[in-house]
C-alpha cells in the first residue's frame, strides 16, 4: 500500500472544504479550522481515515468481491476510470442508472443485451440485417457501452462502494445503503458522514486531491488482489505435490502387488 503522508495530502489540497456557511455539522471533528470563509479539514485525522479505509477495501479485494466506484462529476470522472480500471474494478462515471444495485438483474440483462450484439456481429447474424437495423443496434451498443461497459464483468452485487462527492451521488448512496452495502468515500465539509460506514474527509472538488486519495486507495485493492492470486498460488502449488505423492505411492504400491501376483 502506498504510504500516507500528511505532507502530500497537504500539496495535494486535500484539506480545503468548502465555504463555512455551506457546513454540514457533522462534520465538526473532522475540521481544524476556518480560514477566509474556508474550513480546513484535519489532515491528520485525514490520514488516518485512509489507513483505515485502505485495510477494509484491501479485505474486500483479497476476498474476492468487487469494489463498485462512484463518480459522474466532472473533475474525478477520468480520474475513477483510470484508477478503477487499473486494479480491474468496475465503475459508473457517467449518469447512475437507477436501481443499478436494487434492481441488478435487469442492469444485468443490459449488459447480456450487449454481448448478444457482439456476438451477432461475430456470426454474421448483424450482416443479414438490414441498413436501418444495423444502424439502430449499433446505436443501442453505443448507449449500453456508455453507461454500462465499465460494469460488463461484474456479474454479482459488489462487495462495496466507492463514492467521490456523497451529495451527488445520493441515490447510489442509497441503493447501497437499502442493500446493507459498506460505503467507503471522499466527503467534503457540505456532506453528512453519517451515511457512509467509512469516510475520507477530504476536498472532493480538485482534481488534484481526488487523484492523491484514489492513488493509495488504488494501490491498497491492488495489494488485496496480490494476495489473493499468492494464495491461490500457494493452493494450487499444495495440491500438485499432494497429487504427486499420491502418484508416487500408487507408483510404489504397483510393483509390490505385481509380485504377489507372480
Amino acid at each position: 500500500m502506498e504510504k500516507v503522508e500528511v505532507k502530500e495530502l497537504l500539496e495535494a489540497g486535500v484539506h480545503f472544504g468548502h465555504l463555512t456557511r455551506k457546513w454540514d455539522p457533522n462534520m465538526a471533528p473532522y475540521i481544524y479550522m476556518e480560514r477566509n470563509g474556508i474550513h480546513i479539514i484535519n489532515l491528520y485525522k485525514t490520514a488516518a481515515k485512509i489507513e483505515e479505509t485502505c485495510t477494509a477495501l484491501s479485505k474486500i479485494a483479497s476476498s474476492g468481491k468487487k469494489i463498485l466506484f462512484v463518480a459522474t462529476k466532472k473533475q474525478a470522472k477520468d480520474i475513477v476510470a483510470e484508477k478503477a480500471g487499473d486494479v480491474n474494478q468496475p465503475y459508473i462515471t457517467e449518469r447512475w442508472p437507477g436501481g443499478m444495485l436494487t434492481n441488478f438483474v435487469t442492469i444485468r440483462k443490459a449488459v447480456k443485451k450487449m454481448a448478444s450484439i457482439d456476438r451477432m456481429k461475430k456470426d454474421g447474424t448483424f450482416n443479414s440485417l438490414s441498413k436501418k437495423e444495423r444502424l439502430q443496434v449499433d446505436r443501442q451498443r453505443a448507449k449500453l457501452e456508455k453507461n454500462l461497459g465499465s460494469i460488463s464483468d461484474m456479474t454479482r452485487l459488489p462487495g462495496a462502494l466507492f463514492v467521490v462527492d456523497i451529495k451527488r451521488e445520493h441515490i447510489a448512496i442509497k441503493e447501497a445503503q437499502k442493500l446493507n452495502i459498506p460505503i467507503f468515500a471522499m466527503v467534503d465539509t457540505n456532506s453528512d458522514p453519517r451515511q457512509v460506514d467509512y469516510v475520507i474527509p477530504s476536498n472532493d472538488d480538485a482534481s488534484k486531491s481526488i487523484n492523491k486519495v484514489l492513488s493509495i486507495v488504488s494501490s491498497a485493492i491492488q495489494d488485496g488482489l496480490d494476495e489473493r492470486k499468492a494464495e491461490r498460488t500457494d493452493k494450487e502449488g499444495k495440491a500438485q505435490k499432494t497429487e504427486a505423492k499420491a502418484e508416487a505411492k500408487k507408483a510404489e504400491v504397483a510393483p509390490v502387488t505385481a509380485q504377489e501376483e507372480e
